[in-house]
């Protein structure tokens, strides 16, 4: 059983000690994203490369020398019969840093690139982005600088017809978007929202990944609260992205954890958070985890811990926010989500109890009448969920059970 090592109105320091260890957490969890290039920058390289198969083999796929370069983009530039095949070879090429540097540093070189996305024919406006692919994945300011009058070009290639194309668009987009401030100002003025919001409509999950990566891309970057979000929140894109998350696709989880990321960046933002109900974002949001808590609960569903990152942050924003999750019920979806194998699920569905009860300590009761005793008594054995686990017994009412000591063994919080 566990213990109440103190009365409820003593117990808040231990609640804002798991708050802050719930934002060290987040602060962990996009550093890894990062550091895995997953919120950074992402190279579609090993989609292109598998479809160069039936080309003749003997292409360079070393490194190219500065003389190879331009004679090289001589051959684009002039209509040779072989352009598509001397693409492919710059691109191959483009894959080494060297290649890159060289190859924006040759004059005329990125205009005869970017001019082919005006080509009459796809292969090659094709091959000509996946150049410009390569060169946006780039660290180097100075190659992705030159990139840069490339994007009106990007950007309106976002309503084309194929698929293929607009995931490689958006994917540079994305690389793009974190370069710097500049770069943003620039796609704001071009109309990137607007843009992005069009794919919404697309019904290739492929695209949808992509156009979530773009979009957390552009949401995450440190002037987007002034800049950014309103622009985004006047779109109506948060209402496209809880519609998208309901999708029950095979490939549905890749859009799901990367619309989960944009809405964990507008709710942080604390923005405009009264268009959070207003729009009936709340709402959808605990519709969505009811529906995935049901699916988690049968198998493996990754991606949930962002969800339950998403609605602890709404209900950070205070009493308002927990009543209409509660209206909501989202208290039988927690529960569910406990029963969870994962745990960072159960550990983040913890959390969100806790903000709910410190707002809203009636909904402890609530949590009472729904076995809520039975599930602290379940993670007994689970050392790493004792301190969340611990504050929520802390908040039930003095009185509710029988406490025996001996057998919890749990030491007492401070």
């Amino acid at each position: 059983m566990w213990r109440r090592s103190k009365p409820r109105h003593q117990s808040l320091p231990g609640l804002e000690e798991l708050r802050a260890r719930r934002r060290e957490r987040e602060t962990a969890l996009r550093k890894a994203r990062r550091e895995q290039q997953l919120i950074s920058k992402r190279l579609l390289r090993d989609i292109t490369d598998n479809e160069d198969d039936s080309l003749e083999g003997d292409l360079e796929t070393h490194s190219l020398s500065e003389q190879q370069i331009v004679q090289l983009v001589k051959d684009v530039q002039h209509g040779s019969k072989e352009k598509l095949k001397s693409l492919i070879t710059l691109r191959r090429g483009l894959q080494h840093k060297d290649v890159q540097l060289m190859f924006v540093r040759s004059e005329g070189s990125m205009r005869v690139l970017i001019g082919l996305f005006t080509c009459p024919f796809a292969d090659v406006r094709m091959e000509a982005a996946r150049c410009l692919h390569e060169l946006s994945h780039s660290d180097d300011p100075s190659v992705t600088k030159a990139c840069l009058p490339a994007t009106s070009y990007l950007l309106t290639y976002l309503s084309g017809h194929s698929a293929e194309f607009t995931e490689l668009c958006l994917y540079t987009l994305g690389n793009l978007i974190v370069e710097s401030e500049h770069v943003r100002n620039q796609l704001l003025l071009q109309g990137v929202v607007p843009a992005l919001a069009l794919c919404t409509q697309s019904p290739h999950m492929a695209v949808l990944e992509a156009l979530g990566y773009s979009l957390s891309q552009l949401l995450q970057s440190k002037e987007a609260p002034e800049k950014i979000i309103p622009i985004v929140l006047d779109s109506g894109l948060p209402q496209d992205i809880l519609r998208l998350l309901r999708s029950d696709s095979e490939e549905w989880v890749g859009v799901a954890v990367e619309f989960s990321w944009c809405l964990h960046y507008i709710i942080s933002s604390q923005l405009k958070n009264t268009l959070l109900i207003s729009q009936g974002i709340v709402s959808k949001l605990v519709l969505f985890l009811t529906e995935t808590a049901a699916l988690a609960s049968k198998t493996a569903v990754q991606g949930l811990e962002l969800v339950l990152t998403v609605l602890c942050n709404v209900a950070d924003l205070g009493p308002a926010y927990c009543q209409h999750l509660g209206q909501k019920d989202i208290l039988p979806s927690i529960i569910t989500t406990l029963g969870c194998a994962d745990t960072e699920v159960k550990r983040q569905s913890l959390e969100l109890l806790n903000i709910l009860f410190r707002h809203c300590p009636y909904f402890v009761v609530d949590f009472l009448h729904h076995a809520g005793l039975q599930v602290l008594e379940s993670f007994k054995d689970q050392p790493d969920l004792h301190p969340q686990v611990q504050a929520i017994w802390n908040q039930c009412p003095t009185g509710t059970v029988q406490l025996n000591e001996e057998s919890s063994g749990l030491p007492l919080m401070d």
